[in-house]
């Protein structure tokens, strides 16, 4: 029990010393929230998650997708868009591979050179292909609606990309609105669906929820606000992209490597058959979080057809293989991961005073953080880090700051009780121990054995009626401070001047523990006495010649128990000793008046 009592009460005396700090971590917390919350963070947080992206280790390649991809090289021999009666020749080469689907990113509302019966039949004979509608305009582009014959047949995906403020692609698909209200698949989820119900997977509803599942894959649905998202348009069925890796993960064959049978037997067999634009005259390329891997200037751009490959080839593999989907944690929770590392940056700047080391212990909570959020994402979750990051160095910051001004005004108390009457030895000693001495801007009363130094001079009110009071004060001080120079000089603390008395004090404010350090006061004390005598000789053979008045001195010395502290009100306050000791020193100093 006892124990117990003395934890508590260490605790409760560290909580209030650090009281000020408590307000610290909550107070940053909310700042760096708030500045989340208006969207200032977005963008460094868009960075961050590319950075995780770029840092992941290597993804294997899905071999279950492949991208025939219409390059400069296709441009320049069939021409920029490929007639109806190619593409009909192109569809019926990857037929005979017997793929599972075949997806084409190419729009084919209109009719392009001849060839349109021949492009009908296949699209009647395919009941595995899917082409494409751009559901929604933006500002790049408008609405482009589908090819009639596909869309009757329901064969229709839709190819949309929500973009991010920053131009990049971090989203994707699932199902857009059409203008009737009726969910439209993306073409990135039709594909995936022909895929897997070859392997009965089909979509599944979960009760009281509006998530896709998919095997054992739940498709977490993106909302407005999720990860560092604020207010983001999250129309539609969203989710986030899970990238493979920057462009070119996908196998990409070439047109005419199909049209000349150039490649090996059954590469498209039982895989998806994704045709699109690779050319970079077609311009059908867009940012994603790979972008700025190898230059900001020119960044890696990824083409559209890759990005739905991105798309279909994520709901595959979470869908059969449990490759992660990106999560994203509620706000209370991402908000007390925030709080958390506040408290971090507060904790260390509060405990570890050095300031190099402080800089230390930073970077390396600061690199464990960096590290937690990296390996966090790595298996699926985007948890906040530019926030955590803020709040830690931002805690650490103000912490710093509060205790320097505490500092500040504990160094000035502590001058102002001690400066003048002692060392600058001890003065930095008292300092480096002030947690022992100071609370709530005071010193503590403290108990100890200490000596006593008193001095006076003799018929010093016969003195002070002789002299003018301007020379008076000029003779008196010189005195004064010949006296207190001795003190000081023999390690003694000058408590206060009375009239023409001197108080000092030997064994304080640091308390001696030891029967010889308390007699080394008294020797310290007896040897002060000594020199002031001898001082005063020498100021009176001076005085003498000046015609000024050469009195006599008493000392009294008394070693004992005192208390010592600062006693006073705000306005003025004072380090003093006091005590029967004290009494003591003084009755011995006036005991004979008769004595020089």
């Amino acid at each position: 029990l006892c124990l117990t009592w003395l934890m508590w009460e260490k605790f409760r005396k560290q909580l209030w010393e650090w009281r000020g700090l408590l307000f610290i971590a909550p107070t940053v917390t909310i700042a760096v929230i708030l500045l989340r919350l208006s969207g200032a963070l977005q963008l460094l947080e868009w960075t961050a998650l590319d950075m995780a992206f770029q840092l992941r280790p290597v993804q294997k390649p899905d071999d279950r997708v492949v991208i025939v991809g219409i390059d400069e090289t296709d441009v320049q021999r069939y021409g920029a868009i490929l007639s109806d009666e190619e593409l009909a020749d192109l569809l019926n080469k990857i037929k005979q591979q017997q793929p599972r689907a075949i997806g084409v990113d190419l729009y084919r509302n209109l009719a392009e050179g001849g060839g349109q019966e021949k492009l009908t039949q296949v699209f009647l004979s395919t009941p595995n292909l899917i082409g494409i509608t751009k559901q929604t305009g933006d500002a790049i582009s408008s609405a482009i609606p589908p090819s009639p014959i596909l869309q009757e047949r329901g064969q229709i995906g839709a190819n949309d990309v929500p973009r991010d403020a920053d131009g990049k692609v971090r989203r994707g698909f699932l199902y857009l609105t059409n203008e009737t209200g009726d969910y439209l698949e993306s073409l990135g989820l039709k594909m995936a669906l022909l895929y897997l119900g070859a392997q009965n997977i089909e979509p599944e509803q979960i009760p009281n929820s509006d998530n896709l599942k998919l095997g054992s894959a739940i498709f977490p649905l993106f909302e407005a606000n999720d990860g560092a998202y604020v207010n983001a348009d999250d129309g539609g069925y969203q989710i986030l992209l899970n990238y493979r890796g920057p462009a070119q993960t996908f196998r990409i064959v070439s047109a005419r490597e199909v049209f000349q049978n150039q490649l090996e037997a059954n590469w498209a067999r039982d895989r998806i058959v994704l045709i699109g634009a690779t050319a970079t005259s077609k311009n059908d390329f867009f940012d994603t979080p790979y972008s700025s891997r190898t230059s900001f200037i020119t960044p890696e751009r990824t083409s559209g057809v890759e990005v739905q490959a991105n798309l279909t080839s994520q709901i595959i593999s979470a869908a059969l293989d449990q490759r992660p989907l990106i999560h994203v944690w509620q706000e209370p929770q991402e908000w007390m991961w925030i709080f958390i590392w506040s408290i971090v940056g507060t904790v260390i700047s509060a405990i570890v005073r050095s300031p190099r080391w402080t800089v230390l212990t930073l970077t390396l909570a600061g690199a464990i953080l960096v590290t937690t959020a990296l390996l966090t994402f790595w298996v699926g979750w985007w948890i906040p880090l530019v926030p955590a990051l803020l709040t830690l160095a931002g805690s650490a910051i103000v912490v710093t700051g509060y205790l320097a001004n505490q500092e500040h005004e504990e160094r000035q108390l502590v001058m102002q009780l001690f400066g003048r009457h002692v060392t600058p030895e001890i003065a930095e000693t008292i300092w480096q121990n002030r947690n022992q001495f100071l609370q709530e801007g005071r010193l503590l009363g403290q108990k100890v054995t200490a000596t006593v130094l008193f001095t006076d001079l003799k018929n010093f009110s016969t003195i002070s009626e002789q002299l003018e009071p301007e020379d008076l004060m000029l003779w008196l001080n010189e005195y004064m401070s010949a006296m207190s120079q001795l003190v000081l000089e023999q390690g003694g603390v000058v408590d206060k001047f009375i009239g023409d008395a001197i108080m000092a004090v030997f064994g304080v404010p640091i308390p001696r523990t030891t029967p010889e350090e308390i007699a080394e006061d008294a020797r310290k004390a007896v040897r002060c006495a000594l020199k002031m005598a001898t001082t005063l000789r020498d100021l009176n053979m001076r005085w003498k010649e000046q015609g000024l008045p050469a009195p006599s001195m008493r000392v009294g010395i008394s070693t004992g128990t005192v208390v010592t502290g600062s006693l006073g009100g705000q306005q003025r306050l004072e380090y003093t000793t006091i005590g029967d000791n004290v009494n003591v020193a003084a009755r011995l100093e006036s005991y004979d008046k008769s004595l020089d």
